[in-house]
């Protein structure tokens, strides 16, 4: 068990002197580390963020504030996070005291079938065909809905000040369109919960949705008007597990998200703190347990509501002691090996172990917002490479891509059905009070990066602003999320901070090391459940950035 001063020191944060930290908030890229008792935001891009503080100083909860910094991301990170993307949401509701899932991913088309992409080259990583229905939208209007206090038109009304400063030429028809939304609400009469239903209406089975059909239609897209009409934010249980007497939560396996808990399980079988922060002893330990929980990922996670997923037997504790017996402390594995938990066989007899032609892993954004109530809320914007739908000024992603076209897989595309999801936003819970969020932007290494700001939070005792700053390591050994990426087996990409030494001893042990810094963003939030001080920072090599006041 780790001490009451461990769970402070994790909470506390390195204060510069005062001259430094305004040098610090004056220079590039902006300010990425705050605290405060009232509320913290930290995010993407400023914008976003000041979005976010603006609605907690105007009286909103974590749940109104991460709404409004949602929508602004759609604006000052629009490369990473578009309007007609997704966000999965992991909202602790204070008042309750329950962690609740809203799913912001929308699914595939009814036209995108298996039969259309079993094609040279499957399904493309860009353009107007890889578009899954609109999640983000919904999620936000739900997540007002169901734990806010404000209406559409304040959650929204920052980006349109963003909007309206002009800079894309999708700028001022997205704007109009918002302002669309917005009248639309005012037919509530003042009932803010059937405003946001009519804002819902607007988009998903009116005008909004009438337009991006026939748009779709004219340039060979896939959406029709019933896809949008039939959307619904699901509202579902996280996925949790215990590690050193936390409690983790994450999203179901339609993302990748509980491959996490299961990396934690097999390494709480380690005394990872006498071993030190990112020595090579402890970097190969996290990795090989990554490699195991990742290879188990890309063998049975998909859509629960399509496929029979055995996550109960992937997360019980007797499979997870099994496969625990595969990490060779002294030796890298070199081959993807998946476990069958079913038959609690540590290797299966059979893996399916094809690829595809792979594709570039794409950006995505952050979004953390903790209020003075104790609400907390982690989510992960994304939606990239897309086209813009007509004058609606809403873009679209891509992200069918993270479907395969493999008759049979677990993951195949099926009209309906949710593409596997890199994005996977964490709470940690201690004594039944929130103490940690973290979201990640960068593809397969979210999680990587994820399980690294814990470990260093949980076992080594660091902070928000240490944590997010410290180098990385990160592993291509794995089936890639887009487009079904090759695995670079026993590959281990270090961060060069790490040094020559570290780097030589892990090649000792097998790995094939590779000095460049992983590709990921990472954002944390530290509570202090004794005084509610709130501590939030971003990598600002990656210009995440925080406010708190």
């Amino acid at each position: 068990m780790i001490r009451l001063c461990a769970l402070v020191a994790l909470s506390c944060v390195l204060v510069a002197p005062a001259s430094a930290q305004r040098r610090q908030q004056n220079a590039d890229p902006g300010v990425w580390q705050a605290s405060g008792t009232h509320g913290a935001v930290a995010a993407g891009g400023q914008g976003a963020v000041d979005a976010g503080i603006a609605l907690l100083k105007e009286g909103g909860n974590a749940m109104d504030a991460a709404a409004a910094t949602i929508l602004a991301l759609s604006v000052t990170d629009s490369t990473a996070f578009c309007f007609g993307g997704e966000v999965p949401i992991l909202v602790y509701d204070a008042k309750r005291g329950v962690v609740e899932v809203l799913c912001g991913l929308g699914t595939a088309p009814r036209l995108a079938t298996q039969k259309y992409f079993d094609r040279p080259g499957g399904i493309p990583n860009r353009g107007i065909e890889p578009a899954a229905v609109p999640g983000a939208f919904d999620a936000c209007l739900t997540m007002l809905d169901r734990f806010g206090t404000k209406t559409f038109a304040e959650a929204v009304g920052p980006t349109l000040k963003l909007l309206d400063r002009g800079g894309q030429e999708w700028h001022a028809d997205l704007a109009k369109t918002l302002r669309s939304l917005i009248d639309a609400e005012k037919g509530s009469g003042g009932d803010r919960r059937r405003g946001l239903r009519l804002v819902a209406d607007y988009f998903y089975r009116g005008p909004v949705a009438r337009d991006i059909d026939a748009w779709s239609r004219e340039n060979g897209g896939l959406i029709r008007y019933t896809d949008l009409a039939t959307h619904v934010t699901r509202i579902e249980e996280p996925v949790t597990t215990t590690y050193r007497g936390y409690t983790v939560y994450k999203p179901g396996v339609w993302t990748q998200g509980p491959y996490l808990l299961q990396t934690l399980m097999l390494l709480e079988g380690f005394d990872l703190k006498p071993l030190g922060h990112n020595k090579p002893e402890t970097i190969h330990l996290e990795a090989e347990a990554l490699k195991l929980a990742l290879a188990d990922r890309d063998a049975w996670f998909a859509d629960p509501l399509f496929v029979d997923v055995p996550l109960n037997e992937l997360m019980s504790s007797s499979y997870v002691q099994l496969r625990r017996g595969l990490i060779d402390p002294k030796h890298a594995s070199l081959a993807r090996r998946p476990g069958d938990p079913r038959a609690g066989k540590v290797l299966q007899d059979n893996p399916d172990l094809r690829s595809g032609p792979g594709g570039p892993s794409q950006d995505t954004t952050t979004c953390l917002v903790a209020d003075g109530a104790g609400n907390v809320v982690a989510a992960t914007p994304s939606g990239f490479s897309g086209v813009v739908a007509g004058k609606t000024g809403v873009k679209l992603g891509t992200r069918l891509q993270s479907n395969n076209n493999w008759a049979g897989h677990t993951n195949c595309i099926e009209p309906g059905k949710r593409p596997r999801i890199t994005l996977t936003p964490t709470i940690v819970m201690k004594d039944g009070k929130p103490v940690i969020a973290v979201s990640v932007a960068g593809g397969d290494m979210q999680d990587q990066a994820t399980l690294q700001l814990l470990t260093s939070a949980i076992d080594f005792g660091m902070s928000p602003a240490e944590a997010v700053r410290a180098p990385r390591f990160g592993t291509n050994h794995h089936l890639g999320s887009f487009r079904q990426k090759t695995p670079e087996l026993g590959s281990l990409i270090l961060s060069p901070e790490m040094g020559g030494d570290v780097a030589k001893v892990l090649g000792e042990l097998g790995h094939t090391v590779t000095s460049r810094r992983p590709s990921e963003a990472s954002i944390m939030i530290a509570i202090d459940p004794q005084t509610g001080v709130l501590r939030a920072a971003g990598d600002p090599r990656a210009r995440r950035h925080a406010g708190a006041y």
